[in-house]
């Protein structure tokens, strides 16, 4: 065929006039080069950075001229927003999708049979299988018969139904797999029509495809070169930030680091690092299914931990705020699918890390920043004072921490009294009658005027 392709473009050389060499010669590179196909590795759980990465690998295979785009697959499952993307990438591309079940042991479960099966040609190797695509969500109590479960089953058996027409595969099975939880081996899943053809390793599965008829087009693949296609560094840090752990270990620094900074002023890194972690927490939770009931407990939470430092609860506000920490945490991430679900032994060690958080740091902390002062000309206000020289608005004298004080007052006030300092200006001070209810007293000094008489 080649040959035959060659003669024929020497023979237009030769015959029609006006042909310039340097196009010939660039027509006969075009012939005999060799076909190139992109191939990209999707593995792990589904999600909007895998719909990211695959509509990328397309637009790259589209301009390096590839042949076909080969995704080798092996997921649990993942987000069915994110399933859903896919599909319509995979049912819009002009260039022929290959997914490809492998290595030996994989599997497309879940959201792996929606994309599986919405590729042009699906493909699967030895002791792989497909199936298990029943939507599953991690709310507490959820029965299989209630209403918003029945409207998902009901939403995802018409989607996988949908593809399976499209594609031409066993739609019955298809709707099985959502309905039953059906799943099959490779060799099953070649006999009921789900997928085209079992290739052993990707040579196998170029030589196969060799002649294969999609959508009018011819495949021509067999001993092509294969153009890898990686995930970039965003995807790949993108991909790691929407993990339940990585968003619950972002929102304990935010928390951690934002308080830390509202209760030592100044420290700037606990602050930097809690906003950078927060704006991280926001875009995450953007992209995810994130419930807002979750954030509205864990904010209960926090407010019931700063209650406690202020109000003699004996640990009611703390208790309380421990459940409510627990049942945010699991609440915000109840709506991710069972493969992405977040384990116990993330939840409670974040918890009992919260509570003691609040108990020995934020607490102190935070009272420290409502203390009064007990340093400088601040720890005076509020304090009692022994007049020793009769005060009235013209002057006097106090004395008060071991000091002897110019005092002024509105009212008079006899030698021997107690009063309250008003306000300190400069090295005068500003005073009033001691209330009879007022209990507080300023600091004490053994050397004031009253010990003195009381010693002699």
């Amino acid at each position: 065929m080649k040959s035959l392709l060659l003669l024929g473009t020497l023979l237009s050389w030769v015959l029609t006039p006006g042909v310039e060499p340097a196009q010939s010669q660039q027509t006969l590179e075009q012939a005999n080069a060799e076909p190139v196909v992109s191939v990209i590795r999707v593995d792990g759980p589904i999600s909007p950075t895998t719909t990211n990465y695959i509509g990328r690998a397309l637009e790259l295979a589209g301009e390096r001229e590839s042949a076909a785009l080969i995704i080798e697959l092996d997921t649990p499952g993942g987000l069915l927003n994110s399933t859903q993307d896919i599909v319509r990438i995979l049912f819009g591309a002009e260039l022929p999708v290959v997914v490809y079940v492998s290595p030996d042991g994989a599997r497309a479960a879940s959201a792996g049979t929606f994309i599986t099966m919405a590729a042009h040609v699906a493909a699967m190797a030895p002791s792989t299988t497909i199936g298990a695509a029943s939507p599953v969500t991690m709310a507490p109590g959820a029965e299989a018969d209630t209403v918003q479960q029945k409207k998902i089953f009901s939403a995802t058996e018409s989607l996988i139904e949908s593809i399976a027409e499209r594609r031409d595969r066993n739609v019955e099975w298809a709707i099985s797999a959502v309905r039953e939880g059906a799943s099959v081996t490779e060799r099953e899943a070649l006999e009921l029509g789900v997928i085209d053809l079992v290739a052993s390793d990707r040579q196998d599965l170029l030589s196969q495809l060799q002649g294969w008829v999609v959508e009018g087009d011819t495949l021509n693949v067999e001993g092509a070169t294969i153009d890898e296609i990686p995930q970039n560094l965003a995807e790949r840090f993108l991909g790691m930030l929407l993990r339940p752990e990585v968003m619950l270990i972002l929102m304990l620094v935010a928390m951690y680091g934002i308080i830390g900074e509202m209760t030592n002023p100044g420290a700037i890194v606990p602050g930097v690092a809690g906003v950078i972690a927060l704006v991280l927490l926001l875009f995450a939770s953007a992209a995810m299914p994130i419930n807002v009931a979750g954030y509205v407990l864990l904010a209960l939470a926090i407010a019931l931990f700063i209650a406690e430092a202020f109000t003699p609860t004996f640990g009611i506000f703390l208790g309380t705020g421990i459940v409510a920490f627990f049942l945010g945490a699991l609440m915000l991430f109840q709506d991710f699918p069972e493969p992405m679900a977040l384990p116990w032994t993330w939840l409670v060690p974040a918890t009992v890390l919260t509570a003691a958080f609040f108990v020995w740091v934020a607490t102190y902390g935070i009272k420290a920043q409502f203390a009064r002062p007990r340093s400088g000309r601040e720890a005076l206000i509020g304090a009692s004072a022994e007049v020793v020289d009769r005060v009235d608005s013209s002057g006097g004298r106090v004395f008060v921490a071991g000091e002897y004080w110019h005092a002024v007052s509105n009212q008079e006030i006899d030698e021997g009294e107690s009063c309250e300092i008003v306000e300190v200006e400069g090295l005068k001070l500003k005073v009033r009658p001691m209330s009879p209810l007022a209990g507080r007293s300023g600091p004490s000094d053994p050397s004031s005027p009253s010990s003195r008489q009381g010693a002699s």
